[in-house]
């Protein structure tokens, strides 16, 4: 009987026997690999001193540096912009119309053309006013020789009252006749200078110099002096003016910058990359437009390269002031956190730390700092994604691609993973 009691316990004894050695392998087996593994591949990726720290702690010695580029602030004038958007306007626009009725006879300009004032563009038949002129001019004589008639009939009347063989009242009637012929012979004058002036209108001259558009009508048309579409629009182009607009906020810049002087305004392609001439502010508006809030202004430009034409839209920058000793930095170096504006710094042990600063003007190259940065101080403009305060960096020059797509992308030196 006590034999069969002992009998189910030696399976039992071996079953817990495996498991206790199959643990304990198990523990020595995981409880070697972990030191000896991290150790070896520390040891060949993050080479490192005798008490160096690796690529997580600020102070490695192996540690891998961020490549960076860098600019220095700079000092120097920055001019002060203000700009807007223009329609450039001719500084004269004449529409060209006959001041006599008649047949178009002749065109002597080509479309397009630069003509001046005074050139003959236009010829209207004129035997009209030939024909005109010739009576006028026959009425003319016809009463001066009534005149010299009534003169002589009135120095005879006075001869004759003198005995008494005329009357005192034909006397006067023939005084009167005289007035009345010279009377007369005034309107005549008048109509001969009518009939010359129709006919100097029968030759359509330009009444300023400018350049000539499409012609409006044909050569064998009747015209009439009371066509509203004329003959053909000639535009002023030199000088050329540019039409546009500012906020009212800065009328009070504008005005000082008059006070100092003619002030200069810049025209630039709508894409505002290329300059396309310089003039001068000519004049501003004299109320705020109450719908927009804005004032217009007019600029004039020579335009003798022809660079502007009419109803051409174009970008307006008017210079108002000039910054001395402004401190200037590249663009990129500026950035934008949860304090404001800061840039980041690098000093003379290529660490960088970061800088709160003040914005004044900027465009999309520069920006001008107000406080916060002195000139010389080196920013970074490049490589910024995982700066951190006191990080030792590597200044790189620049490269064709950004540094956030490449090795700027590492950790810091400092920078905890």
């Amino acid at each position: 009987m006590k034999a069969q009691r002992r009998f189910p316990l030696i399976p039992l004894v071996i079953i817990v026997a495996a498991l206790a050695g199959g643990g304990l392998y198990w523990w020595h087996s995981h409880a070697d690999a972990p030191g000896a593994q991290p150790a070896a591949a520390d040891k060949s990726a993050h080479p490192r001193g005798r008490g160096g720290r690796g690529p997580g702690g600020p102070g490695g010695m192996g540690a891998e540096l961020s490549p960076v580029q860098a600019a220095e602030a700079q000092s120097k004038s920055v001019p002060q912009y203000l700009s807007g958007l223009g329609t450039v306007t001719a500084a004269n626009t004449v529409t060209l119309r006959s001041r006599v009725d008649g047949d178009l006879m002749a065109l002597h300009f080509t479309e397009g053309q630069q003509v001046k004032a005074g050139q003959l563009l236009a010829e209207i038949d004129p035997r009209p006013w030939q024909v005109a002129l010739m009576q006028a001019e026959g009425q003319l004589a016809k009463d001066q020789a009534t005149l010299a008639n009534a003169r002589r009939d009135l120095a005879r009347y006075e001869k004759l009252a003198k005995t008494s063989l005329v009357s005192q009242q034909d006397l006067d009637t023939q005084k009167a006749l005289v007035s009345e012929t010279l009377g007369t012979l005034k309107a005549d004058e008048g109509s001969v200078a009518s009939a010359k002036l129709n006919l100097t209108y029968s030759r359509v001259t330009s009444p300023i110099d400018g350049r000539v558009g499409l012609k409006q009508v044909d050569v064998g048309n009747y015209i009439t002096s009371g066509d509203t579409n004329g003959i053909v629009v000639i535009t002023q182009t030199h000088p050329i003016d540019l039409v546009f607009s500012l906020p009212e906020n800065d009328i009070s810049a504008i005005l000082s910058a008059q006070k100092q002087g003619a002030v200069p305004v810049e025209a630039w392609d709508r894409s505002n990359k290329t300059l396309l001439t310089q003039g001068a502010l000519l004049s501003m508006d004299n109320q705020i437009d109450t719908t927009t809030g804005t004032v217009k202004l007019k600029a004039r430009f020579s335009n003798e390269d022809d660079r502007l034409f009419p109803n051409q839209f174009v970008n307006a920058r008017l210079k108002v002031a000039t910054l001395q000793d402004a401190i200037v930095i590249p663009a990129a170096a500026l950035q934008m956190g949860n304090e404001g504006h800061f840039v980041w710094v690098v000093n003379a042990d290529n660490k960088v730390s970061k800088k709160s600063v003040t914005v004044g003007i900027q465009d999309s190259e520069t920006v001008v700092i107000n406080s916060g940065l002195q000139a010389g101080e080196k920013v970074v403009t490049d490589g910024i994604d995982r700066l951190t305060e006191g990080a030792k960096v590597e200044i790189v020059a620049p490269q064709s691609t950004p540094l956030t797509s490449g090795k700027s992308a590492q950790p810091a030196k400092g920078a905890s993973d």
